[in-house]
């Protein structure tokens, strides 16, 4: 157990590119070799896709945050409103998008003397699902898409499930075929531009909680 701590400090203060400029989990608690290990699992991850010219995402549940990153490099970042999770312990690797939210693609009028753009990031969604592989599913909700109502029932669902899973773990219930489920709440904006920004595909990492 100690070794592999040491291990995990080493590689999380260790990478150039990104510890030079004080970019890894700057929000580390150093004292906790819980987090430390899922840092340095998270770290290993992101090295093996830096090595290649594609964006992915990093979903931070510890800083409430998602990052579109090329190259170890931050191209925007998403803050996330409120999430929950099911069956926690799964979301280790490297998951991959497997098809982009459906869009309702605007008509294009023939007779319009102007260029008109087919679509734009205001026709994307702000409320989804996006299903991953190995088996995850992701629901994106919206925190404004439908007032004050709308934010106490996406409330009450996400209090529910998380309540049900509580309950198995308190009953000692086992699930091996369920799939990992995230929740998270976007503004509709942000919600919109991770849409955009999605491609089929697209790699995804989560760094997960010490505690759920």
């Amino acid at each position: 157990m100690l070794v592999s701590i040491v291990l995990s400090v080493l590689l999380l203060f260790s990478v150039p590119g990104w510890a030079a400029e004080g970019e890894v989990f700057p929000d580390l608690d150093i004292n906790d070799p819980v987090a430390l290990q899922e840092g340095s699992r998270v770290l290993e991850e992101e090295l093996k896709l830096a090595a290649r010219p594609q964006t992915y995402l990093l979903i931070d549940l510890v800083s409430g945050v998602i990052q579109i990153k090329a190259r170890g490099v931050d191209l925007h970042r998403l803050p996330i409103a409120a999430w929950t999770v099911t069956e926690l312990p799964r979301l280790t690797g490297t998951f991959r998008l497997t098809a982009r939210p459906p869009v309702v693609r605007r008509k294009i009028d023939p007779s319009a003397t102007t260029e008109q753009e087919p679509i734009s990031l205001f026709d994307m969604p702000t409320e989804y699902r996006l299903s991953f592989t190995p088996a995850m599913t992701m629901d994106i909700e919206s925190a404004d898409s439908q007032g004050t109502m709308g934010w106490i029932h996406a409330t009450s669902r996400k209090a529910w499930k998380q309540l049900r899973v509580w309950k198995q773990r308190l009953a000692g219930v086992q699930s091996p075929g369920e799939a990992s489920t995230i929740s998270l709440t976007l503004s509709s904006e942000q919600a919109q531009s991770l849409a955009w920004s999605t491609v089929d595909g697209m790699p995804v990492v989560i760094r997960r909680p010490s505690e759920p």
